[in-house]
């Protein structure tokens, strides 16, 4: 079935707007600007729709060819206010830097610690040989009823991988001029955490060669799945 099927512009056009949003902190009236420079006329509200369509389908595809994450889970969670009401954004990244899971809740208690880790454990299809985590003893209840064989380090800093990597999520949260609702917020994060991992090449770790050679092949990467 074409994914595309019954839509005036071109695949080109759509991923294109979809990778800019995804990718950069840019609003969708932003994009519409930068088409219009090139001589391409399309409403924001286009835009707008094909991110939330296209954004989805492509973020699975990529989940699907993901390679897998490392085997140390960093966890973490912070306050995230949506239309005036406190929610906790619930994190795990790996030793790599790659986001394995963000999970929008309302408490974070141990039936919500209990419900992230579940999620982990099938993004990552098996247990991990370690976890680490503030001292929230809630994490301590999901590790000893879930995972109880599972290394769980809650020493001081040790944390600071997960919570750095919070920080693009509240970029793009103030460009957004906050989230307007729970199910808006937690399909732009899934989405934007499959693009952010493609593009999570540790520029700062590699040669500029290898560094570019990464690039192209993020990119090959991309192309098969929003074909």
């Amino acid at each position: 079935m074409n994914t595309y099927k019954r839509h005036r512009f071109p695949p080109d056009i759509i991923s294109y707007a979809v990778w800019l949003y995804y990718r950069f902190n840019v609003s969708h009236r932003d994009i519409e600007d930068l088409f219009a420079e090139r001589g391409i006329t399309v409403s924001h509200e286009s835009i707008r729709l094909w991110c939330i369509k296209f954004g989805a389908q492509y973020a699975r595809r990529l989940q699907r060819r993901h390679r897998g994450y490392g085997d140390t889970f960093y966890t973490d969670e912070v306050f995230v206010k949506i239309n005036g009401k406190q929610h906790y954004l619930w994190r795990a990244v790996d030793q790599d830097g790659e986001v394995v899971d963000v999970f929008l809740q309302s408490r974070r208690d141990g039936a919500a610690a209990k419900r992230f880790f579940k999620r982990l454990l099938k993004s990552h299809s098996g247990e991990p040989r370690k976890i680490v985590t503030d001292k929230l003893r809630s994490y301590g209840v999901a590790h000893r009823e879930l995972i109880p064989e599972c290394i769980h380090e809650t020493s001081r800093y040790a944390n600071n991988r997960v919570e750095r990597s919070h920080e693009n999520t509240r970029v793009r949260e103030r460009g957004m001029r906050k989230f307007k609702s729970t199910v808006q917020a937690q399909r732009f994060l899934g989405i934007y955490v499959s693009v952010s991992n493609l593009f999570n090449l540790g520029r700062h770790l590699v040669s500029a060669d290898h560094y570019r050679n990464l690039r192209r092949s993020a990119f090959t990467e991309w192309n098969r799945a929003v074909a």
